[in-house]
Parts: structure tokens; C-alpha cells; sequence
């Protein structure tokens, strides 16, 4: 069999470095209602009438549909949608994903982010029609004042209201929460929590509030820290969130997310921590090649630098426009930012994402990395044991979870400090 035809399983942990495709898609959508207060991702307030977004819509397709003509989708197992808000794109939404579902013959889960404001009951009908099997929906808060403080457009009645119906459409649901956010309280993140369980959800991904510089937020805090998002607030809300959840019967699968069952887990988010390439179209969004799949890119991109010797793993960043990619699709047209890492650094990498999982480090790749990084390995997994970041199952504890910054640097610098090379595309 050749390596274009084996997927990355089933080849041991290295086979992951060789696929010469990517095992999952992203594909990222600009476009908002209005920018949030503490937002700083790549997305812009957009009129609904504002013909870019079909364009941007269409434009996405033809890359898709150029990047399966590679053959990079033809193992393509999970798509996400991401922004911004897709939901704002209405129908041109259901016809991305069916696209996307024409070149993916492989493909078993469609994610699609929506807030509620923006999806309608037509909307539902359509992406269900079109084969989208999950839905991430930014709830964030059930209580109005801090949906308010936050600047987010729909409140905790419409939000509610959008989960069922969503529920009602047969899609697997997952809401995403913030928590230390202004004006919240122990007894208003319990009733956030408590409310969003009692909808009947399958999935919940919590997270805190990152106040960055620049944001309408963080130019309104300054420099100082608000005693609402302080550290120990963090760490208390993540606790509580934790205890509501698994009381309830979730299981908390990765650092931030929760799921009722194996079944309801993110599939793609579990490929960016378990070293599965992927690729990302739309501006702003990254991907992850193997060497192979990023000389299979080149064949079309001549933009693309030649890959560096001794190299294993391109990351890639889209640098273009929305407006660039609505004018001109064309994936030679696109602009990059690649970042080259050797395969002693992938697999620290790897070690490192995979520390996010509550099912612990894969010991086929705690093996990989042995045998590449040596004996450093082992004493470093010994190290965060004794200091109680992992458990002796080696998987992240408490302190591991809280305290994750800590834990994914020490597994990073078993890459000897190295810098990875980064340079830009013309």
C-alpha cells in the first residue's frame, strides 16, 4: 500500500509525520453581528446584507474543492466551522457544507459554530439537510447583565430557546461558557451551569475570560487586575464548573471541554491534541502539515518557500484578507506564514498537546518520544509526577489542569529550546 493511500492511523505514532493529506478541516468565517468587548480573533462586524459574505462563502468552497483535487481531503475525517459567527452566513453556510461533503468522502463530523442571535429555525433545516452533525453555540452566560458586560447581541432567553431548537433538530449540541467575566458571582455561574445542563445538552466547553490588550475590554481595565478575573477566581469557577458538570454526568475529556459520553466528544478538536495533520482555510486560520503534505500544497502554491531540510512538521497561517480571498480564491493566490519544526520538535509538541487530555499521554507516543528525545523523557514525565502535574497513569491532575501553562512548557523544552524557523510567503 502506498502512503498516499494509508490514512494516518494504524501506522504507528510516526505515521502521523507522513500522511500526506490532512484527517481534518477548518474553515474560518470572519464575520459578526458586532465584535464582542474582550474579542481579538481574526473578525470584523459585518451587515447581513454585505455581499462579501456570500463571496467569502463561495470563495471557500473553490479552495476546498482545489484541495481535494490534491488529494489532501481524501482522508479528511471531521470538519469545523469556526469564526466569527458562521450563522451569519445563512444559507450560504449549508451550501459550504455541502462542498465540502462532495470532496471529503471520508468525512463523519461536521461542526458548525452558531450564536443564537443569527440562527433561525430555516437555518436549522438547511444545515441539518446538508449534513452537519454538531453544533458549537456561543451561549457564554445566562444571565442578561453579564451577556451585556461581555458585548454580546442575543440574551439568556433567546439563547435557551436557540439550544432546544437546535436539540429538536436532531444535532449534537455543545455550548460554549466564560467564566470570571464581569458581574459574575459564584451563585450566577452556578445558575449559568445549572440552566445550560437542565436544557439537555451533550457537550460544554468552559473557559476563562482572557482580557487581551486592545480589546474594548482590555482598554477599559488598563493595567490593572480586576478582582472578578483574578487567577483565584479562574481557578474557583473552573473547579465549580467542573463539580456541576461531572455531578450531572458529563465527563471532562479535554482541559476545557466536557462531554455526557465518548459519543459526544469533539473529534476535531481531539485531532489538534493527538498530532493529526490538518488544514485551514479562510483568513486567519492555521493548519498543521507532514513534510508530504506540504510538498503536496506546493504543487499549487508556488508561493511556498522550498521545505527546509530536516524538517517534519509546517505550520501554517492564512495572511490574506477576507476581501483578498473573496476577489481571488485561488489557493496560489493565498499569503502564508510558515513555521518549520523538526521531528524532535513535533514530537515534544505532541507530548505537550496531549497533556490537554484527560485519558492521559498516549504510551505509543510516550515510546516515539523516548526513542527520539531519550532518557530526558522519562525523567522529565518522573519530575511532573513527583510535583503532582500528572498522575501516574500520566495524566493531568488538578494542579495539572489549573496550572496547564506550566505543565505544557516543560514538556515543550524537551525540544532542547530550539527555535522554530518562521518566514513569510510572497
Amino acid at each position: 500500500m502506498s502512503s498516499s493511500a494509508m490514512s494516518c492511523e494504524g501506522t504507528g505514532w510516526r505515521g502521523r509525520l507522513i500522511a500526506e493529506g490532512a484527517n481534518a478541516l477548518y474553515l474560518h468565517v470572519p464575520f459578526c453581528v458586532q465584535k464582542c468587548a474582550y474579542c481579538d480573533f481574526a473578525s470584523w462586524a459585518t451587515p447581513r446584507g454585505d455581499t462579501l459574505l456570500a463571496r467569502y462563502a463561495q470563495a471557500l468552497g473553490k479552495q476546498v474543492e482545489e484541495a481535494s483535487r490534491l488529494g489532501m481531503l481524501d482522508h479528511c475525517e471531521t470538519l469545523y466551522v469556526g469564526g466569527g459567527t458562521p450563522s451569519l452566513l445563512g444559507e450560504n453556510l449549508g451550501g459550504l457544507l455541502r462542498v465540502v461533503g462532495s470532496c471529503a468522502p471520508e468525512l463523519s463530523e461536521l461542526t458548525c459554530e452558531a450564536n443564537p442571535e443569527s440562527l433561525s429555525g430555516t437555518l436549522l433545516d438547511d444545515l441539518v439537510e446538508a449534513g452537519c452533525t454538531r453544533l458549537s453555540m456561543g451561549v457564554q452566560s445566562l444571565c442578561d447583565g453579564e451577556l451585556s458586560e461581555l458585548g454580546r447581541v442575543h440574551d439568556a432567553a433567546r439563547a435557551r430557546d436557540r439550544v432546544v431548537a437546535a436539540l429538536a433538530h436532531g444535532l449534537n449540541v455543545s455550548c460554549d461558557l466564560m467564566c470570571a467575566i464581569p458581574l459574575q458571582t459564584a451563585e450566577s455561574w452556578q445558575s449559568t451551569l445549572e440552566g445550560i445542563v437542565s436544557l439537555g445538552v451533550d457537550h460544554v466547553s468552559v473557559y476563562p475570560l482572557q482580557i487581551e490588550e486592545g480589546t474594548p475590554l482590555g482598554l477599559k481595565v488598563g493595567d490593572e487586575e480586576p478582582a472578578w478575573n483574578s487567577p483565584d477566581v479562574q481557578a474557583d469557577r473552573m473547579t465549580q464548573a467542573q463539580a456541576v458538570l461531572e455531578g450531572n454526568g458529563f465527563r471532562r475529556y479535554e482541559v476545557a471541554s466536557y462531554a455526557r459520553s465518548p459519543q459526544s466528544e469533539c473529534r476535531h478538536n481531539k485531532a489538534y491534541w493527538t498530532g493529526k495533520p490538518y488544514l485551514g482555510l479562510g483568513t486567519g486560520a492555521a493548519s498543521m502539515l507532514t513534510r508530504e503534505g506540504y510538498l503536496r500544497l506546493m504543487e499549487v502554491c508556488p508561493q511556498l518557500g522550498p521545505l527546509p531540510e530536516c524538517m517534519s512538521r509546517v505550520r501554517l497561517k492564512v495572511l490574506s484578507s477576507r476581501q483578498e480571498i473573496a476577489e481571488d480564491p485561488q489557493l496560489p493566490s493565498l499569503k502564508f506564514e510558515e513555521e518549520f519544526l523538526t521531528e524532535r520538535q513535533a514530537a515534544a509538541e505532541d507530548l505537550m498537546l496531549g497533556a490537554r487530555l484527560a485519558s492521559g499521554l498516549d504510551a505509543g507516543l510516550v515510546a516515539y518520544a523516548r526513542d527520539l528525545l531519550g532518557q530526558s523523557v522519562d525523567e522529565t514525565l518522573a519530575r511532573l509526577v513527583r510535583e503532582g502535574y500528572l498522575s501516574d497513569a500520566l495524566a493531568p491532575t488538578e494542579k495539572g489542569w489549573l496550572l496547564g501553562n506550566e505543565l505544557y512548557g516543560e514538556l515543550w523544552d524537551l525540544a532542547d529550546g530550539c527555535e522554530t524557523l518562521v518566514r513569510r510567503s510572497s
